[in-house]
Parts: C-alpha cells; structure tokens; sequence
C-alpha cells in the first residue's frame, strides 16, 4: 500500500471518529434546547403575576437558548466540515481505483479547434481532466482547463515548484477544497464583479448620518412618551416619518437587495477561502506572489468579505415584516446598511476581481498538488534549453493501470522526426497519445508518468482525429486538408511538437501515399519536430533520403493461432500486419 492511500484511510477514521463525536454533542445541545425552552414557558406560566420573576425567567431563558443555539450552529459547522472531509478521502479511494467515470467530464471546455484537447482526450468521459479534477468552484475548473490548454512553455520550473509544495501540503489542500465545497454559491464570480463595476451609488453622503439621527432622536421620543412629556401617540407619528423617509429609496433598495441576495453566499465562500490563502505560509515564488495579490496595507480582503456579507445579511432582515416596519420607521436600517453596501462597493470594487482571480488560482492548482501527492513514484521533468533534446524513460500513458501498462524508452532529438509503423490495435495511438499528455503535463508542471525525464519545453500541435461536418458542409478530406493547413501556419509562427496519426485518410491509397510523403518532407524541411503514425510502409522510405527521418514500430506476432502485442516501441519498420487474421478469425470472412 502507497503513503498516499494510507494518508486517506487514516483521514477517513479519524474524522469519522470526529464526526460520531461531534454529532452526539449536537444531540446533546438540541435536547438541552429543547428543556430549556419548554423550562422557560412553565416558569413562565406560574409567575405570570409576579412581573419582575417573570421578566427574569424570560430573559435568563432567551440568554441561556441563545448560549446554546450560538454553540449549537458553531458546531455544526465544524460537523459539517469533518463530514466534507470523509466524503473527500473516501473520493481519493474511489478514483485510485480507477472509478472516476461519474466525475465532472469537463465537456464544456472542449474545443475541436484547439491544438489537441480533442486528439488526445483531454476533455470527456475518462478524460485527464475527469480524472485530475478536484476543483469546487466554476472559476477553478475554468482556470484548471485553461491551465491544461494553454500550451505554454515559460515558467515551468515555476509551476514546478508551485505544484510541488502544494503536493506536500495535503492537509491543506483538503481544508481547502472542504470549504470551497460546502457552499453553494450559485452566483458565479464574473457575475459579480461585472455587477460591482456597473453599479450607480445612488445614496447620498449625508445619509453616513442621518440614520444614526433619526436613531437617536427615536430614543429621545420614546423616553418621552414613558415619561409622559409627550403624547404616546407622537411614537406612532415618528414611525411614520422614518417610513417616509425610506420609502423613497425603496424601489432601489429592492433592486440592490436583489442582488446582493444572490451574491451573499458567494462572497463568504470566497471569504472563507481567501482566509486560508491568507493564513497559510507559501515558499515558492509563484504561490507568494499570488498570496501578495490578495494583501491590503489595513485589513485582509478576506475580512473585507465578511464586512460586505454582515452587511448583505443585515440588509436581508428586512424580509423580516416587524423588522421591517419598526426598524425602518425608527431606525432607518434598510438606508443604513444600504450605504454600508454601496460604500464597500466604491471603495473595493476593482479589487475583488484579483481576489476572485487568486481564489481560481488556488483551487486550480489544488488539483494539480493532489495529482503530485496521488502519484509519488511519478517524475518532474528536468527542464533544458528549448532547442535541446528531450528524453524519457519508462514513458507510460497515467490513465492506464499499472499492471496492465508497457512502458517505453523514448527520445528524440529537435527538429527530428519519427514515422510509426504497427498493426491494427498494436500501440501507435496509445503511444502518440502518451507522448502528447507528456508534453501537456510537463507544461503545466506535473510530475509525469516516468521514472525519469529530461524535457526541452516545446508547444504541442496535433492530428489525430477529423470529421466531417454537416452544419459547416464540409467533406471529412476537406476538414482534415484544413487541420494540415492550420498545423503549416502555426509552425511558421512558433517551435511545436507536431503528432499526426493516418493522414489523409479521406483519399485513395496512392494518392494518400503521395501527398503523406510531400507534406512529411514539407515539415521536415521547415525543421519541424514530431511523430507520425502510419499503416503505409512506403513512407518509411523517406529516411533512405532525409537524415532527419527515423523509423519505430510497435509489432503484433500470431502464435498458437492468437494475435499476441507486447506494445514495445521498437527501431525500424514493421512486417507484420494482421487485418486479414482478424477477418478470419472473427468469421468475418
């Protein structure tokens, strides 16, 4: 057993036993609750006409069912948490066992056009990023996509060194990723910022006062009234004048109550969140500057959230009809935490998107630690120089189950190019495929599935998978002319890694055959770097002429009457092919 499967059983009965605990003392606080509140009403009962007794039994009541409800729902919130963290490491044991199939595919990120996400499964069902995915925000799974399809090359050692300390910080991590999860914030965060940068103030400043005024003056009459200086009605009139003065903000204070409605839970989400990035202590470079974004001079942002929430959450009584009414015609509370809102907004508006920005950042790169801690054995590639040689050994597809996988010894040399050869199901696309997540991980700064990796950074560019289109009336030949095209443009640009897997599938055989070979010598002439996969053994000529050209092959062999692969990438031409053996053998023909 690995350390890191051990790490989550030994979460998962700890904080079990931690969940068990903290429910009976939840048990315990509901039923005393529950006693004192029926306590409370039976004294109540039998002093009814002895006041003072009655008014010290009713406040000693409320003090006491207040004490109980506020330990009541601070331990609630930490039972919920440990309950998070249970269902988090029961998660982790589920998918190293290989059942992640009902996770988020990440289908909404998927782009045909893009270099590779589609050739190489990186969106979809048993996808990579179904599989590394732990994000628990909207912005995290679009910044942890973007992170995968960004193709970029810079920094790695950065991103290296940014996964690496998150990996080792797995208690974290999870703190983290629990309470990202527990909140339901249904508001996504552009939503949010669009709404606080178009917003209008429509408070006067002197309005910083007045409440407090109408406040203070509403003291004054009621004492007045107690004492009879005045008539007790004048309480009934002042009402009135504090309902005036708000009913004319009305109509935008239900407007901006709306809102800030739907934002509430969001904005404590993320306050909860920012407090653990604030909290925590970061070495790496890239971890410190993005904790340096979210710091102020005099507060922490993640305080300034919860300033904004308190004042969302107090605005929120007014769905209360006797807070309502007597808060605002005495008060003015609707006008006073409206100002305290749209004062927030002025003066924090244009920073809560670098707050929302760093929160996606982290629980992007909360995945990226997980997949480091999930996969110990695994290696960060050792980054050269760009016109460098890349080399790896053991090479294996991560997706794949480890007794079942063959690992390969692959390396090329830039601006060389490799033509593969192999048998139907043999290991060519597997292969290409395996190659491709190598470059992708190793930019964005994973660990990869090998025991050792010397890695010159180079973009990725693919072709391995073409249709035909319907909508855009579009021949499959015509679609996939379209993908060379847009590969020879992009190489003119930028240093790409090219993968090509049977092209010009849509032509005849010799056609094929020649236009396979003019656009292999095309790239090749443009010192282009990559592989090709191919079932015509005639393009294997090419390295009788072009230095640049090596020939691989992945083999398959018919003994004892069965097909048998062993899925070994091999130096030179494959012979043996097997589409009429399986004819026969499937009784096909």
């Amino acid at each position: 057993m690995t350390d890191h499967l051990q790490y989550y059983k030994t979460n998962i009965d700890n904080y079990t036993a931690q969940v068990s605990k903290l429910y009976k003392q939840l048990t315990i606080l509901s039923i005393a609750r529950l006693l004192v509140f029926v306590a409370t009403g039976i004294g109540a009962y039998f002093t009814f006409n002895n006041w003072l007794l009655f008014v010290v039994i009713i406040v000693v009541g409320i003090v006491v069912f207040i004490f109980l409800l506020s330990k009541y729902t601070t331990i609630k919130a930490v039972y919920n948490l440990k309950k998070e963290l249970v269902a988090i490491n029961k998660e982790e044991l589920k998918i190293a066992n290989g059942d992640f199939f009902d996770r988020n595919q990440g289908v909404q990120f998927q782009d045909a056009s893009h270099n590779y996400a589609l050739d190489i499964d990186l969106f979809g069902r048993g996808s990579f990023y179904q599989f590394i995915n732990r994000t628990a925000i909207n912005e995290g799974s679009v910044k942890l996509a973007n992170s995968l399809k960004a193709n970029a090359t810079d920094n790695i050692i950065s991103r290296q060194e940014a996964v690496k300390e998150l990996a080792a910080k797995s208690d974290w991590r999870q703190q983290f990723q629990a309470y990202a999860s527990l909140i339901n914030a249904e508001t996504k965060a552009t939503t949010i910022v669009d709404f606080l940068k178009n917003h209008q103030s429509f408070m006067p400043q002197i309005f910083k006062y007045i409440p407090l005024v109408i406040s203070m003056l509403s003291v004054v009459i009621f004492g007045l009234a107690i004492a009879k200086v005045i008539p007790a009605i004048s309480i009934g009139y002042w009402l009135f004048v504090g309902l005036l003065i708000t009913g004319r903000y009305l109509k935008k204070i239900n407007s901006l109550a709306a809102n800030t409605d739907r934002m509430r839970d969001t904005f404590r989400q993320y306050a909860s969140l920012l407090n653990a990035i604030e909290n925590e202590s970061f070495t790496s470079q890239l971890l410190l500057d993005k904790q340096a974004q979210i710091q102020l001079k005099d507060k922490k942002a993640s305080q300034i959230l919860k300033e904004l929430s308190s004042a969302m959450d107090a605005l929120d009584n007014r769905n209360n009809l006797i807070s309502a009414i007597f808060g605002n015609g005495y008060f003015l509370t609707d006008l006073k935490n409206t100002y305290k809102i749209e004062q927030w907004i002025t003066n924090y508006k244009d920073k809560v998107e670098d707050w929302f920005e760093v929160v996606a950042f982290f629980d992007a790169y909360n995945s990226l630690g997980n997949y480091g801690f999930n996969h110990p054995h695994y290696v960060y590639p050792q980054i050269v120089d760009k016109n460098s040689d890349t080399k790896v050994t053991q090479l294996g597809h991560p997706l794949l189950k480890t007794d079942k996988r063959v690992d390969n010894d692959f390396e090329i040399r830039n601006r060389q190019f490799f033509i593969i050869t192999g048998a139907n199901m043999a290991g060519k696309s597997t292969f290409l495929r395996t190659v491709s997540l190598h470059i992708v991980m190793a930019n964005v700064g994973l660990p990869v599935c090998a025991t050792s990796s010397v890695y010159s950074p180079v973009k990725l560019i693919t072709s391995m998978r073409t249709s035909d289109s319907l909508t855009d009336d579009s021949s499959y030949f015509f679609s996939e002319l379209t993908r060379l095209k847009y590969i020879v443009d992009a190489i003119k640009q930028d240093n790409y890694f090219i993968i090509l897997d049977e092209i010009l599938k849509g032509t005849n055989s010799t056609d094929k055959a020649i236009g396979s070979r003019k656009f292999v010598e095309k790239l090749v002439a443009t010192k282009a770097t990559g592989i090709i996969a191919t079932h015509d053994l005639s393009l294997c000529e090419i390295e009788n002429h072009l230095q640049e050209v090596k020939n691989y092959y992945f083999d398959a062999q018919i003994i004892n009457d069965e097909l048998y692969f062993d899925y070994t990438f091999k130096k030179g031409i494959c012979q043996n092919m097997n589409a009429s053996f399986l004819l026969k053998k499937m009784e096909i023909v």
